[in-house]
């Protein structure tokens, strides 16, 4: 695929400050590309625009710094209305912000099983706050980075916290399913896809080696593009459009989850 420049393309990218979010906002600024640079700290998110620009010669001027811990979604919420406020254009929303699962089950202060919440409810609630910005414009997107795990998960609806059967295995596939279910959300246009099996923090839940998170990264960069048409709701393994899990697609899973997630988040249902 030839490199399009990005030059007017101003992008949001969770998870930024390591793995496939740092390798992917390293190769959206590479081709000029606005960068909002997220980290679960100013000083993580800080250290990465730092990295970029000393190491990959990226233009500092491209990054703006962002901060939210997903594990708290009174800063996810704050997060939002920043970005609104000073981007209140946003052409991509790159959910990519992720963690495995805890060995022991574990509870955030907002009530919710750990990673279902920074997986999946805290991009959801990002998500819809940014919907404003990702719709200012026709055109904008949001690119869930999902993985093919979803497709050995169901999602726990009497008890998506998994508090009477918890599994560290299942509780991060629902998540991935759920994140995945989400991008055939109508509201704004999004995509889910799974990177390929990488070399990150998250490698032990696949396998015992994977490519390089620059390899993964550009599956990802590739579905910020303008140039590369979308379809809503659509599920890529890499640079392939296949088939999601079914559940990813049935119109009452959707509806279903956009009810939980704003019960789960505090919103009331739009």
């Amino acid at each position: 695929m030839p490199i399009s420049a990005l030059w007017s393309r101003t992008v949001l990218v969770t998870g930024a400050t390591s793995g496939i979010g740092y390798e992917t906002a390293r190769q959206l600024a590479e081709r000029d590309a606005t960068v909002l640079l997220h980290g679960r700290t100013a000083e993580e998110a800080r250290a990465a625009a730092d990295r970029l620009a000393s190491t990959a010669g990226v233009n500092g001027g491209q990054l703006r710094i962002y901060a939210a811990d997903f594990a708290r979604l009174d800063e996810v919420e704050t997060l939002a209305h920043k970005v609104v406020a000073e981007h209140p254009h946003l052409d991509v929303l790159v959910n990519n912000a992720g963690m495995a699962a805890p060995e022991r089950h574990t509870v955030t202060a907002d009530g919710n099983e750990i990673a279902f919440q920074v997986n999946f409810l805290a991009h959801y609630l990002l998500t819809c706050l940014l919907e404003p910005a990702l719709t200012s414009d026709p055109g904008g997107r949001v690119v869930n980075v999902s993985s093919s795990l979803h497709r050995t998960a169901s999602i726990q609806w009497a008890d998506p916290n998994r508090a009477r059967r918890y599994s560290r295995l299942a509780a991060y596939a629902q998540s991935q399913l759920a994140l995945t279910v989400f991008a055939a959300d109508p509201r704004v246009t999004a995509v889910s896809a799974h990177p390929g099996v990488c070399d990150t923090a998250l490698l032990p839940l696949y396998s015992h080696e994977g490519v390089s998170a620059a390899e993964g990264a550009a599956h990802v960069v590739r579905l910020c593009d303008p140039a590369v048409e979308i379809v809503n709701g659509a599920y890529y393994d890499r640079d392939e459009r296949v088939e999601p899990a079914p559940a990813a697609t049935e119109d009452r899973t959707i509806r279903r989850l956009n009810k939980l997630a704003d019960l789960l988040v505090g919103r009331s249902a739009a």
